[in-house]
């Protein structure tokens, strides 16, 4: 039987028609496939809140957070520092001590009481983290002992777990100078090649068999300042101490121990902490000029002020 060609057409517009709309329906389910991806990719760990542990009853130096540099609070220094940054969308200073509490309010920051229970500043964080009312993706444990913190170290450990859905923890190292290569105060960190954590040690890592520093090789020193997928953060505190945390008395050693990735990206920055007092006139000398500047008008306005009572000296800038 034939068919006329009126009706052969209609056919073929028919068929095309359906081809047509198989590959446009196609391309729209890809389209909307692609959009929802890149929604959840944007929304992934995208609330940042940075938290500065603070505890007044420190071994080596009681009350660091209060030392006075250059006219401020360290701590103080130190949250101006992290308001700097573009990643955080909260800051708070999470500590055990009413005059460090005090202190930080005075200056404007939101403060969260914790226990004197913490054993370190990640249990700190995990903790104040709990006492927040909004929900977080990323948590910032910001070292209140680094005054001179870059803002840019913070962005970039806070990006470089938002695109490491296989890490739950980021941090920083830098190089380590020669003549810090065996003081125990500057941990040691060793990376894969693909930019994740393999050891932390206070001892020289890695150690050649001459036992000296060997000046062509890379080492790197830890920076402080880490971050952490929040849910990761509430199970930390329920591992239990492993050995070489114990050991090297080092909380990042127990996450490596139990399995999880840490994200490690190198900057080029100066490791300026403040451990023992004698570290405050360093920090001191390393301010920018204008801030040492400033500080100095500052006290001889003072000083003129108690000495005289009644004698004010005004300078602008």
């Amino acid at each position: 039987m034939t068919m006329c060609s009126s009706c052969s057409s209609g056919s073929s517009s028919t068929r095309s028609w359906i081809v047509h709309g198989i590959v446009a329906g196609g391309a729209i389910a890809a389209a909307i496939g692609a959009g929802a991806y890149l929604v959840r990719y944007r929304k992934f760990r995208s609330q940042v809140v940075g938290i500065i542990p603070a505890r007044y009853a420190s071994s080596r130096f009681e009350g660091k957070p209060l030392v006075n540099i250059l006219g401020k609070p360290m701590i103080q220094r130190t949250w101006e520092r992290a308001k700097l940054a573009t990643t955080l969308d909260h800051i708070v200073v999470a500590t055990d001590d009413e005059k460090i509490a005090e202190c930080c309010r005075g200056f404007g920051a939101d403060v969260v009481m914790t226990s004197e229970s913490c054993r370190n500043g990640t249990e700190r964080c995990n903790e104040a983290l709990q006492q927040l009312d909004k929900k977080y993706d990323v948590v910032v444990n910001i070292q209140g002992d680094e005054p001179l913190i870059d803002p840019e170290i913070i962005d970039g450990i806070v990006k470089s777990l938002q695109a490491a859905p296989d890490a739950v923890f980021s941090t920083a190292v830098t190089s380590l100078k020669p003549e810090d290569a065996f003081d125990p105060n500057r941990v040691k960190c060793v990376v894969d090649n693909q930019g994740y954590a393999i050891y932390f040690s206070r001892g020289l890592i890695p150690y050649n068999k001459s036992g000296k520093v060997n000046p062509q090789f890379p080492y790197l020193l830890h920076l402080g300042i880490q971050s952490y997928d929040a849910k990761f953060l509430k199970i930390y505190p329920e591992l239990q101490p492993t050995p070489l945390q114990l050991e090297e008395d080092l909380e990042q050693l127990k996450v490596l121990e139990n399995g999880y990735k840490m994200k490690v990206i190198k900057v080029d920055h100066e490791a300026h902490g403040v451990d023992i007092p004698e570290d405050v006139e360093k920090i001191e000398n390393l301010m920018p000029f204008w801030i040492q500047l400033m500080s100095a008008c500052i006290m001889i306005e003072v000083g003129i002020t108690e000495d005289f009572g009644f004698v004010c000296l005004f300078i602008y800038f």
